[in-house]
């Protein structure tokens, strides 16, 4: 593995961890990253690092995911959010594995990467801008309608560029969530779908993947845990003060700038 090899892993593994879990879409700005570094993918490398930021969010929600373990036997609570967390996660599951190849053949492009980021700006800073009705008290407690509806929410993030957490965020905004609300809602849908997208590419991979390969999935992998960490650890509170807007101009800004780039160096 060469030194440029090494450095552009851990590039496009910083770039995983720090906006896997905001807004921004993770997978429009790898593809984007790695176009303009000239990093060869055919989408699995930039897959397969998200395990270190998944790693990250597990670590951190360690305890909440504890409590629910142990009273999911006993508790009907506990039993309703596992079940709603499942609702929520199938819509995406599915129509991914069924258009998983066209999606990649068609959807991974540049050009529309770009396109979908500065869409997708401006429907975070308008949404940004309505005070919706705070219909429930937590995530825990939606009813199954409502997780079935983030979930078809979360489709949207099937195109490169839309950002998985911001569907999410939005649909739960939609449904009658707060901002904090919503987005640990989107932690906690993250967890089967990005180990459910870790899985499925890895078995279809793994045998043809060479040490190289390899080395530089673990080097990302490490570099997405850590910057995973960091986001994982302070956005919530973010959230809380200062809301979406924010992500929104910068959704824009690198959207813009990369068709700007595409359009004069290529």
């Amino acid at each position: 593995m060469t030194l440029p090899g090494i450095l552009e892993a851990i590039v496009l593994g910083v770039v995983e961890g720090l906006t896997e879990f905001i807004p921004v879409s993770s997978t429009g700005h790898l593809l984007l990253a790695s176009h303009f570094l000239g990093f060869a993918s055919d989408g699995t490398f930039e897959i397969l690092i998200q395990l270190g930021a998944i790693l990250a969010l597990l670590l951190v929600y360690a305890e909440k995911l504890w409590r629910i373990a142990v009273a999911a036997p006993r508790d009907r609570e506990a039993q309703h959010f596992v079940v709603g967390v499942l609702v929520a996660f199938l819509p995406a599951a599915i129509l991914g594995a069924l258009f998983e190849h066209k999606i990649k053949e068609y959807l991974f492009d540049v050009h529309i990467v770009c396109y979908a980021l500065i869409a997708g700006g401006f429907v975070l800073i308008a949404i940004d801008e309505i005070n919706f009705t705070r219909r429930f008290s937590n995530c825990y407690v939606l009813p199954l309608p409502a997780y079935l509806k983030i979930g078809l929410f979360q489709c949207l993030s099937l195109i490169p560029g839309v950002s998985r957490s911001g569907s999410t965020i939005v649909g739960g905004m939609l449904v009658g969530l707060d901002r904090r609300s919503a987005a640990e809602f989107s932690f906690f849908l993250a967890m089967p779908t990005m180990l459910g997208a870790f899985v499925y590419e890895f078995a279809k991979s793994y045998h043809t993947m060479t040490l190289d390969g390899l080395g530089q999935t673990a080097i990302g992998f490490v570099a997405a845990f850590v910057s995973g960490l960091f986001v994982v650890r302070s956005l919530l509170d973010f959230v809380s003060r200062r809301g979406f807007a924010i992500f929104g101009w910068w959704r824009i800004i690198v959207g813009v700038a990369g068709l700007v780039a595409l359009y004069t160096i290529g």
